[in-house]
């Protein structure tokens, strides 16, 4: 892989794993698995049947606890500290022909990444929690879970595109952050007057 490449990988699997990391893994692995796409070797190990496994029973668990609002918070809490890691896990593994100091810049790049898109989506789901229909919280989980799948497959097919759309990802979940912190703040402003 030339870097270009590497660096695609590297933001599209961050960006998705900060979505659904078990998501994310589970798509790679499968793809390996039938030939669709070609991981560097050092990722390979994700088309092994005990990861894929692994993968999607958690995919499944996840599914059902982020269509359950508060449970989803809940869950998202959790994984604050799961998502940003693994996320720089399998940048490092992505960039295994590349210098260590590359290998780790990619690493803090990518759990930079996954932070941030992870830090969005709780957010959101956070906020859509307090909303009185139930529908919110579904078709959000459902299109992170459609973006999860689908940024894996782009990162790893059209890496060039990857990096282009990720940036753009990046500066939505900014805006995202920036607003929903200030309606939080405004929010809270007004229990602490009242």
């Amino acid at each position: 892989m030339n870097p270009l490449e590497t660096l695609g990988l590297a933001l599209g699997t961050g960006f998705s794993s900060g979505l659904n990391l078990y998501a994310t893994v589970a798509t790679l692995g499968i793809l390996q698995r039938f030939g669709i796409i070609d991981l560097p070797q050092s990722m390979r190990v994700l088309s092994h049947p005990w990861v894929l496994s692994i993968a999607c029973a958690m995919y499944a668990i996840e599914f059902l606890a982020d269509k359950i609002p508060y449970v989803d918070t809940i869950w998202d809490a959790i994984h604050t500290f799961i998502r940003p890691p693994a996320a720089a896990v399998l940048a490092y593994a992505a960039t295994g022909a590349a210098p260590p100091e590359w290998r780790w810049g990619a690493a803090l790049l990518a759990g930079g990444v996954a932070l941030t898109s992870h830090g969005a989506k709780a957010s959101a789901r956070a906020a859509a929690n307090v909303t009185p229909e139930p529908f919110s919280n579904w078709i959000l989980s459902l299109g992170e879970d459609i973006l999860a799948v689908w940024l894996s497959w782009l990162a790893s097919a059209h890496p060039k595109t990857t990096i282009i759309l990720v940036t753009l990802l990046l500066a939505l979940s900014a805006f995202v952050l920036y607003h929903l912190f200030r309606f939080a703040r405004a929010a809270l402003q007004k229990v602490l007057e009242s």
